[in-house]
């Protein structure tokens, strides 16, 4: 199968404000068709890299390319209106005086009317908005001005389409059904887009691959899958899902013991334990647990207390204290409704394990989102 050409690079893009380095080393590629994302808290680098892209600013180092084409480097600055590309702003910028059917139109100014006519109309049957082209965008809900929006910005056909927090406005169950339905848009066009969001949620929902931010540094460019259950340092570990981290001994390079048994998973390639430059037996690290890795067993002899839960319709996610004083989570079907300060049985079920250098970690270290 013949590989798709890169359509978005950005190789090494540093840029800052006054003082502040606010892009820090940003490098990454989106294949023709992909959907990235950046994903980070705010003031994480997001949206300035999204504007460096867009061309709405200029970078000072580094090198970004669109469809094999340096757009912004030392001594070259493509302007944004020439650089074909789409975008979604957080607020959708519609124009509040134009229907529905002419803000999808407005840069189709370059087609024959009766092209401008098909392509809004299939573009608004793409969205499900064909019923709606008549009507002024103030008289329409959130989600479907969000619709209008991505149809505009995907009425040029852009080489790429930048998306800034496009769901931030809408309600939480709006933004979740919105984010598959945006990602099958994309994908029936053949779009290559970025978006950046602080949702982790969207970031799986909508993106092939994550870019994972932080102080305007990519900590992991990966997919989803990834990143959950193969964070490359601590710092994703933290940031993605949920998760307790529990001491542990290395037993061979891909066995651990904790209190909890012992399990496989990867053991760091550098200890720094005591001069111990790799890690072998005897070695102290910590390792991930993920809530779905430890399960609700009536059977098994390992007990932990309920010290907290948290109902999530069809689950509990349970807080554990283990018989050692560390922390745990495990997310247990609802109809096993156990009371604080109960104690019950427990067991691994892990099979992406991925263990810390005791220093990369805090002791019991735990996080809850």
């Amino acid at each position: 199968m013949k590989p798709r050409p890169i359509e978005l690079e950005l190789k090494a893009v540093t840029q800052s404000y006054a003082d502040k380095r606010v892009i820090d080393g940003l490098s990454l590629a989106l294949h023709q068709g992909e959907i990235g994302c950046l994903l980070g808290a705010s003031g994480c680098g997001k949206t300035t890299a999204l504007r460096c892209i867009a061309g709405f600013e200029a970078i000072d180092g580094g090198e970004i390319c669109i469809a094999g084409q340096s757009v912004s480097a030392t001594g070259r600055f493509v302007p944004a209106q020439e650089r074909q590309v789409g975008m979604v702003f957080q607020d959708y910028a519609l124009f509040t005086h134009l229907s529905v059917a002419d803000n999808v139109a407005f840069g189709l100014r370059h087609l024959s009317r009766e092209a401008r006519r098909a392509r809004v109309r299939q573009l608004l049957e793409l969205v499900g908005l064909a019923d709606e082209a008549d009507r002024q965008v103030h008289q329409i809900s959130g989600g479907q001005q969000q619709r209008v929006a991505l149809a505009r910005a995907l009425a040029p056909k852009p080489k790429l389409l930048l998306m800034d927090e496009p769901f931030s406005n809408l309600d939480v169950a709006l933004r979740e059904r919105l984010s598959g339905e945006v990602r099958d848009i994309l994908k029936l066009e053949g779009s290559t887009a970025l978006i950046v969001t602080h949702d982790q949620h969207e970031a799986f929902a909508l993106a092939d691959r994550v870019g994972v931010l932080h102080a305007g540094r990519i900590m992991q460019w990966d997919t989803p899958y990834n990143l959950y259950h193969q964070p490359v340092n601590r710092f994703v570990a933290d940031f993605i899902g949920q998760g307790a981290f529990l001491p542990a001994e290395v037993l061979s390079g891909h066995q651990l013991r904790t209190e909890l048994g012992e399990l496989e998973g990867e053991v760091p390639s550098s200890c720094n334990q005591g001069g111990c430059q790799q890690c072998q037996r005897g070695c102290r690290v910590e390792v991930l647990l993920r809530p779905d890795d430890i399960v609700h067993d009536d059977a098994s002899p390992l007990l932990a207390e309920v010290q907290s839960k948290a109902f999530r319709g069809a689950e509990f996610l349970y807080t554990l204290g283990l018989p050692s004083g560390q922390r745990a989570l495990s997310l247990v079907p609802s109809h096993h409704d156990h009371a604080i300060g109960e104690k019950i049985g427990i067991r691994l079920a892990a099979d992406h394990v991925v263990a810390f250098r005791r220093e990369d970690a805090r002791p019991g270290g735990f996080t809850i989102r």
